[in-house]
């Protein structure tokens, strides 16, 4: 009879234990699955049964969702592609088939993207963008060509800005935008632009010619409103040719470019300024080597240099340096040179750092050295060729305000031979 009870009391102690580690177990699982305050009450069957119900619910909800984004991205204005670890094309939208002349609607069987839509830009960007995990932006021509090797045919050509972002898993999203008409609107804008220029140049001329000659004829009263026309007619004649110049810099072609010595240009460009660099007391300071050879158009070049130390002087203060700091620097396991040219004013407003660079953007003339007509001497455009000379060499330029003096800092990066292709990198965090 001890035995038999002994035993009994063994197996309910392994009895409780058991009911003990299960509701233990049946609380963690209700944790898991968030019952309800209502159905806390009810036996555990209900409560699974209730918890089940709402985890489909919110399943159901949850691929609404998921449905509801997908019919957003289908039918967006961008194209979308999504690539998986292999680079394999795992969904896209229409206006992504339509850019890249996608045929393939069934993505059960994911294939390469590059046997798909023939572009290695793209292909470049997702790798890239996969590498650096952040998002990345590449512009380049698309000529897209049909992957049948057997009926080879070009499709249309046009321009694309594509825009990486990193997706777990090594997955990869890419927005698609078609700039074929952002470009054709820049195109029809230059050709008005050089348009107008070449139309005022003769007449330009013509009335400084006038000006001139009545200069030396009319009473000597009237010599200062003389002096005055021919002031504004020389303003407007150097504004024409900074036109010209950029239709000009934007239709020249790479068979121009030879070696040259950046220093030996920088050097003749201060030259050319130093007169005036002299009337305000200000002095040139360079850092770097004495010889920098790259293949470049010394015309262009030059001209670079001129409006960036010209900037320079406009926005420094008496008495004060301009400094220019030249050093070798690799870019994408390009080499090149990095050109600094920084002044000691009061630097960019925060406001006109994304604007610096636009046609006939001026900043505030506060910030000019005199506050009077420095900036009144310039024609807007000076910043804007720049940026067209170094787009031409396939560099980059940044406007920035420079940690140590405060004043505005132009950093020009470029290449020391070309390579030219309708790609253009960049990345941005």
């Amino acid at each position: 009879m001890l035995s038999f009870l002994a035993g009994l009391s063994i197996g309910l102690l392994f009895l409780l234990v058991a009911r003990l580690r299960s509701g233990a177990r049946r609380k963690a699982l209700f944790e898991r699955i968030s019952i309800q305050p209502e159905a806390q009450f009810f036996s555990y069957e209900a409560q699974i049964a209730s918890a089940i119900a709402n985890q489909s619910t919110l399943v159901d909800e949850l691929q609404t969702e998921v449905d509801e984004n997908n019919r957003v991205l289908q039918y967006a204005p961008l194209g979308y592609l999504k690539i998986d670890e292999e680079n394999r094309l795992l969904w896209c939208n229409a206006k992504a088939r339509q850019l890249l002349g996608i045929e393939q609607t069934d993505y059960t069987s994911p294939r390469l993207l590059l046997a798909i839509a023939r572009s290695y830009e793209l292909d470049h960007l997702v790798e890239q963008t996969r590498k650096s995990q952040i998002e990345c932006k590449k512009e380049w021509t698309l000529r897209s060509i049909s992957p049948d090797p057997a009926n080879v045919l070009e499709g249309p050509v046009y321009p694309l800005s594509g825009y990486g972002i990193p997706l777990s898993r090594g997955h990869v999203g890419i927005f698609l935008e078609n700039r074929q008409e952002a470009v054709t609107l820049a195109q029809q804008r230059d050709r008005w632009t050089s348009d107008v220029a070449h139309e005022l140049k003769t007449p330009l001329t013509s009335i400084r010619l006038v000006g001139e000659t009545l200069r030396n004829r009319i009473d000597p009263s009237l010599v200062n409103w003389a002096d005055r026309l021919l002031r504004e007619v020389n303003r407007l004649s150097a504004l024409v040719d900074d036109m010209l110049s950029l239709s000009h810099i934007e239709h020249r072609q790479q068979e121009q470019l030879e070696e040259a010595d950046l220093v030996k240009l920088l050097q003749q460009a201060w030259q050319s300024l130093e007169p005036q660099a002299k009337q305000w007391d200000k002095h040139l300071e360079y850092q770097g080597p004495d010889h920098a050879i790259a293949a470049v158009n010394s015309g262009l070049i030059y001209r670079m240099l001129l409006n960036l130390l010209d900037n320079a002087l406009k926005y420094s203060p008496s008495h004060q340096t301009i400094h220019v700091h030249y050093q070798p620097s690799d870019k994408a396991g390009i080499q090149g040179m990095l050109l600094d040219v920084f002044d000691c004013g009061e630097g960019f407003l925060e406001k006109d750092l994304t604007f610096v660079f636009d046609r006939f953007y001026r900043s505030d003339v506060s910030r000019t050295r005199s506050g009077d007509d420095a900036i009144s001497k310039g024609t807007g455009l000076g910043l804007s060729i720049v940026q067209k000379i170094v787009e031409f060499h396939q560099g980059t330029v940044q406007a920035r305000n420079h940690p140590e003096t405060g004043g505005a800092w132009l950093q020009v990066w470029l290449p020391k031979s070309l390579n030219r292709t309708d790609a253009d990198y960049s990345v941005s965090k």
